[in-house]
């Protein structure tokens, strides 16, 4: 999707939502224990910091996820800061984070892994007459483009992800298990969908408008745009499959 400019970010606003609350906090804190003639804990600091920085996320409308987020945050913080861990700990855990969420915090599209019901789902929905170009936007440890090189050896069959992590993991499952799916690394607002017959994307709702917006100026007459459990807003879906089993629709739009 475009990427929207860096203060925009809800990561960022969210960051920017807990700094500025932590001065109206401990004045508050300040304030409760001076009335109380109590002496307030890190613990009760951290409780009131969330719910201060929940109450300013919902009033500036961020997503639901962020507010829960923001509410569990400091007190998470305080809790992990009492285990007194390695500081190594700490900094693997975020490399290895970073290396899979990478660009969330812009792309507002979380890491959504698909699973072998939803591939079967695609599968069925696919031109079974020619050989087909397709290509699995945000491909994540590749999956589905693997499953479907194996089963349609015609055909070929790419994923692109931006995240480096799930890119190289997708990498090389794909060489071990010797399939022809390709794998590339990069955004896929810079690919160009003109030679794709069919594109599946697994995003979030924020995602979808983009999406949609650079399908029809790219993707040719007759070529299939599949998404799996996120619609696009006002745009009927020519064709909807529930994969075996509970759980979101795949969406499916001629171009």
């Amino acid at each position: 999707m475009r990427r929207k400019p860096l203060l925009h970010a809800p990561a960022i606003r969210a960051l920017l939502i807990q700094l500025g609350s932590l001065p109206i906090t401990l004045g508050l804190a300040h304030e409760a224990a001076a009335l109380a003639q109590v002496q307030l804990t890190l613990a009760h600091v951290a409780l009131l910091q969330g719910t201060m920085s929940a109450s300013f996320s919902r009033l500036f409308g961020l997503a639901p996820w962020w507010i829960v987020i923001q509410a569990v945050f400091p007190i998470a913080l305080v809790a992990m800061l009492s285990l007194q861990l390695p500081p190594i700990i700490f900094l693997a855990a975020f490399v290895a984070l970073l290396g899979l969420y990478w660009s969330t915090f812009r792309t507002q599209v979380p890491f959504y892994p698909s699973h072998p019901a939803v591939w079967e789902a695609v599968a069925s929905v696919l031109p079974k007459d020619r050989s087909i170009r397709f290509i699995d936007i945000g491909s994540g440890f590749g999956g589905l483009v693997m499953h479907l090189a194996k089963a349609r050896e015609e055909s070929v069959f790419t994923g692109i992800e931006i995240a480096p992590l799930p890119w190289l993991a997708s990498l090389l499952r794909g060489r071990l298990m010797r399939t022809r799916a390709r794998f590339v690394m990069g955004d896929y607002d810079s690919f160009d969908l003109a030679s794709c017959d069919v594109v599946f994307a697994y995003l979030s709702p924020a995602a979808m408008p983009s999406l949609w917006r650079k399908a029809s100026a790219e993707m040719r007459k007759g070529t299939l745009l599949l998404s799996y459990e996120f619609d696009v807003p006002g745009i009927a879906a020519h064709l909807t499959v529930a994969p075996a089993g509970h759980g979101p629709v795949l969406y499916g739009w001629y171009l």
